[in-house]
């Protein structure tokens, strides 16, 4: 997305930002830290969830799962809704009803009213989290203004996971309905100065976007052979991470006696890599290319899932889980911007619209694939292994893709 903004003004040149502006950025980008930290920020909760609950793993597995769902179920239709409606009005019903949905998901008992409004969060996710960006790209000047904010609200939602793995840790030793329900306040701050904040978008400019409203999908996408593997690579990539995180979740509190906290802190070195990172991944795509950085990202995690199905010299945390957890974290360092910028490249501007949702319903369709397969594998079969087996197997597909793709690069350069 950085790569296409024009250098409109040197930095000699630049003229000093209206303060106004950077209020709005830090709401745009605090409520993007919101849609990305629910992504995780149940995880190490669910155990404590289903003992309360009285829920199995296949149950409560929705809890986590089911706000992927929702993400994925608006994406390709988020574009028509604010044209339909405008961004402005979109982002601000968005997030007043994700605060209602905390507030309910956050004071219920029942398991299935708890799942409806994961869900729900995940529809407004889908919503606020593109159309935040889409505002930033109207209402900052196009130039080093508009490239440090885009930095400023990419970074925030890179270290959503990380802060939601941490507030989930500690929120769920006072009571696990808290990792629920505190977006809801956080969120109704945010909601007045959104609504102060975020310019109407001009009339005619308006009626204008309606008429001119983008389909749902062109059949050409899904022949880009980039954007598709793109997709099918970070598919797999955070499918296999969150299941792994998943069963792994369950076995520390279950049978090692971890404390929600101890396993969010155990679970920092597959995190936390990415969230340092993300500032610097484009200059890592420039200098060593997509598809190779794509191919070594989806190398690492498979060798990592591999090593949890040796049955010899694991003894503890760190010869046993903390090697996977450490490749699983190279892989994202490696592959996630990577998958990102590939996915963007690889089609035309005009595009870009339909590509992006398409390659983001990807993303949160293997999310919810895997966590259902490998509780359903876990739920019908004894023991982690099978489990841990369907999840490297997946891996080792991921890592056929981005090899077929680093293929296809190789062939590109030489040329007929």
């Amino acid at each position: 997305m950085t790569s296409t903004l024009s250098h409109s003004h040197t930095p000699h040149t630049a003229p000093r930002p209206h303060p106004r502006l950077w209020v709005l950025l830090c709401v745009l980008a605090g409520n993007m830290l919101l849609d990305a930290l629910e992504v995780s920020v149940v995880l190490v909760a669910l155990p404590t969830i289903a003992d309360d609950l009285a829920l199995s793993l296949w149950d409560v597995q929705w809890v986590m799962s089911g706000f992927a769902l929702g993400f994925a179920a608006l994406l390709l239709l988020g574009p028509r809704v604010t044209a339909r409606w405008g961004r402005r009005r979109v982002y601000l019903a968005a997030l007043l009803v994700f605060a209602a949905a905390s507030l309910v998901g956050g004071l219920t008992d029942s398991a299935a009213l708890l799942i409806i409004t994961r869900v729900v969060k995940g529809v407004c996710a889908a919503l606020t989290a593109p159309t935040g960006l889409a505002i930033i790209s109207t209402t900052f000047p196009e130039g080093p203004q508009q490239r440090r904010a885009v930095s400023v609200y990419s970074l925030f939602g890179a270290a959503g996971f990380t802060a939601g793995l941490l507030l989930s840790g500690i929120l769920t030793g006072a009571d696990w309905h808290w990792t629920i329900l505190f977006p809801a306040p956080v969120a109704l701050v945010l909601l007045p100065f959104a609504a102060r904040l975020i310019p109407e978008e001009a009339k005619d400019q308006d009626a204008a976007v309606r008429r001119t409203a983008p389909p749902l999908l062109r059949a050409a996408l899904l022949c880009n052979g980039p954007l598709t593997r793109s997709a099918l690579g970070a598919a797999t990539l955070n499918g296999t991470y969150l299941s792994l995180l998943l069963l792994t979740t369950f076995v520390l509190q279950n049978e090692h006696g971890f404390t929600p906290w101890q396993t969010a802190l155990a679970f920092l070195p597959a995190c936390l890599p990415l969230a340092v990172s993300v500032l610097f991944a484009g200059r890592m795509v420039a200098r060593f290319g997509a598809p190779r950085l794509i191919a070594l990202g989806a190398l690492a995690p498979a060798l990592g899932y591999g090593f949890q199905l040796v049955p010899f010299g694991k003894d503890g945390y760190a010869t046993g889980l903390l090697p996977t957890l450490l490749l699983v974290g190279a892989g994202f360092v490696l592959a996630f911007a990577a998958l990102n910028m590939q996915a963007t490249a690889s089609v035309s501007a005009a595009d870009r619209a339909l590509a992006v949702p398409l390659y983001q319903t990807g993303v949160q369709l293997g999310a919810v694939l895997m966590l259902c397969l490998v509780a359903a594998v876990r739920e019908t079969f004894p023991g982690e292994r099978p489990a841990v087996l369907l999840i490297t197997a997946v891996g080792g597909l991921g890592l056929l893709v981005a090899v077929s793709g680093l293929r296809s690069s190789h062939s590109t350069r030489k040329g007929p």
